[in-house]
């Protein structure tokens, strides 16, 4: 009689301990990312970069904004998480499961990093919007008093650029960002899986 699988965890669980562990980890590295889009955004419409070095960027929000300014956009960072990366990793759980043989043998690593793509593809697509919230909220605070949206948090920044812009904004920038999330979670996803397999075999 062939072996079963292994009873798992219910499909809503691997959702959302996907989606606690990254926002958890958001609010440990909001003000790295904060610092590195305010010094790519450095010098955008003007002669002069605005930052030296990723520290003098730190001082110098700190400075003009306050320490609230270094988490001004960790609602967009949570709302990120929640919906890209419960979603590439529930789905990359899921179907990792289905295609695992009755005898618990995982797939090869071909297949994973085909379920890591179409994860990928599929969370970026659902976390676009929250993208958008995060790049238009992150570029606000550099942004002259008078030339600022002044959004208040990522549901205000949603339903504005809504009202304003039209749904379709919301998902601008979705196709390079899902190509950018099926590289990196082919890469990543499968790798992760391989390794993990290869040291439990051993």
């Amino acid at each position: 009689m062939a072996e079963t699988k292994p009873k798992t965890s219910p499909k809503a669980i691997k959702f959302l301990f996907g989606g606690l562990a990254g926002m958890g980890a958001t609010v440990f590295v909001q003000p790295l990312d904060l610092v590195k889009n305010r010094m790519q955004l450095s010098g955008q419409g003007t002669k002069a970069r605005e930052y030296k070095t990723s520290f003098h960027a730190l001082f110098s929000i700190l400075k003009n904004e306050g320490v609230r300014g270094i988490y001004t956009v960790l609602s967009a960072g949570l709302l990120r998480q929640a919906t890209y990366t419960t979603t590439r990793l529930g789905i990359y759980t899921i179907l990792f499961e289905k295609m695992t043989g009755a005898d618990g043998q995982p797939p090869n690593f071909f297949l994973k990093a085909l379920i890591g793509m179409t994860a990928g593809a599929t969370g970026a697509f659902v976390g676009t919007p929250a993208e958008v919230a995060l790049i238009r909220m992150t570029a606000d605070g550099r942004l002259p008093p008078d030339q600022r949206r002044g959004y208040t948090n990522v549901f205000n920044a949603l339903a504005r650029i809504t009202r304003e812009e039209g749904v379709a904004t919301l998902w601008r920038g979705c196709v390079p960002t899902m190509a950018r999330a099926v590289v990196v979670n082919a890469a990543q996803l499968a790798s992760y899986s391989q390794s993990k397999q290869a040291l439990l075999d051993s």
